[in-house]
């Protein structure tokens, strides 16, 4: 999807700023021998992931579990390493020695086999252990700590034609872009001051309108979207350029102004603290100068920055400058979940994921942010999710 990701990263933002210093001066991942992964790490949990054979509260993966849909996540993997973009992607990465596009794919179709032939949990982990090598994250700390975030399709009424209801539109990627003298224009110069756009030099670039500002600025920020238009047809929407700016968080801007607190900052607590003070949204939107533009997908899914579909739970978003892309991934980190009574609350858990996706606010080997799925029951697990945990890419032993 290529997003700005983490809206909400108030607190991560703080923290990257203490210490990415110190996990810069090395290099982003560090193989691990068994020894030092039995005296640092959760090791009894570490790719323990019952989640592709089934979770007895999690009614919605069915009695099979999620197995299909990581076989799928690594089939797209392999389907991105044949590419000429992935061989043109792993011709500029150099972050750490030894990871090459040969060794990644290898990796895949060796886990794949494994996958395919395990009874459970235990008998994939303890593979895994034996086969490959645990490289680790050294986090924003340099000390194997990674902020963890989750974003997510969002879906949204909207209108091909503006109207008195729909009047935020969602923009084209102009053909001239490359061209465009830098700075670039900001927000406020594309998009005006209430958001209409109604004088906008890219009037006439128009894809789709939404009815609410909040809501058009989100699709901005997750980079993709659902819409249901009034006809009872779905429109798909992807990510396909920006302007030249760093993405800003208006998390981090509410609490700068003392408008929340930092322990307050959520997806749910912004949408709320808008619709109460909605004449606000002129002030704090224009701050993330960083525009991003659309394109029509004809109902595809959501895709990574590998141009892949992006798989709810086994999908990554990282920095690509430093990991791997498509690459085999491990997570363990705390994930929100539904109860018994319907409230999410976080649990720890260990997942296999794929490095599908990228972000503009996903900087540093500290950040990961999880594509948990699309619409609102996704929204609201991606909205709260905001922990630390750790991060590692398995690699075939030479």
């Amino acid at each position: 999807m290529m997003k700005k990701l983490a809206l909400i990263a108030a607190t991560v933002g703080t923290t990257l700023g203490i210490f990415l210093g110190s996990a810069l001066s090395q290099e982003p991942l560090r193989p691990m021998s068994s020894e030092e992964l039995s005296e640092c790490c959760q090791i009894d949990l570490l790719g323990w992931d019952e989640l592709i054979w089934g979770i007895p509260d999690r009614p919605d993966l069915g009695a099979g579990g999620d197995r299909q849909a990581l076989l799928a996540a690594i089939d797209n993997s392999l389907q991105y390493l044949d590419s000429q973009k992935a061989v043109e992607d792993y011709q500029k990465y150099d972050a750490v020695e030894g990871i090459t596009r040969d060794r990644v794919r290898r990796s895949l179709e060796r886990f794949r086999e494994l996958l395919l032939a395990a009874s459970g949990p235990s008998g994939l982990q303890a593979a895994v252990r034996r086969e490959f090598i645990w490289y680790r994250s050294v986090g924003y700390d340099g000390r194997g700590t990674v902020a963890f975030t989750g974003y997510f399709e969002p879906t949204y009424a909207a209108s091909r034609v503006p109207t008195e209801e729909y009047r935020y539109p969602l923009y084209g990627l102009p053909p001239d872009l490359a061209d465009w003298p830098k700075p670039h224009p900001t927000r406020s110069d594309l998009e005006g001051e209430d958001g209409t756009g109604r004088n906008s030099p890219l009037k006439g670039s128009e894809i789709v309108w939404l009815r609410d500002r909040l809501e058009s600025f989100l699709v901005h920020i997750q980079g993709s979207a659902r819409l249901q238009l009034a006809d009872g047809t779905v429109m798909t929407v992807n990510y396909v350029g920006n302007t030249d700016y760093s993405y800003t968080s208006i998390g981090t801007e509410l609490v700068k102004d003392g408008k929340m607190r930092l322990e307050d900052v959520t997806l749910p607590s912004l949408i709320e603290y808008f619709q109460q003070h909605p004449a606000e949204l002129n002030d704090y939107l224009p701050r993330n100068s960083r525009f991003i533009f659309f394109q029509e997908t004809d109902g595809s899914p959501a895709m990574g920055f590998i141009k892949v579909p992006v798989t709810p739970e086994r999908s990554i978003a990282t920095d690509k400058s430093l990991m791997p892309p498509g690459a085999l991934a491990a997570i363990y980190t705390q994930i929100p979940y539904a109860n018994q009574r319907g409230e999410l609350e976080e649990r720890w858990a260990s997942r296999y994921v794929l490095d599908h996706d990228a972000g503009g606010a996903i900087t540093g080997p500290g950040r990961v942010d999880i594509f948990m799925g699309t619409g609102s029951i996704a929204g609201d697990r991606a909205g709260i999710m905001n922990a630390t945990g750790q991060l590692y890419y398995l690699l075939l032993k030479e």
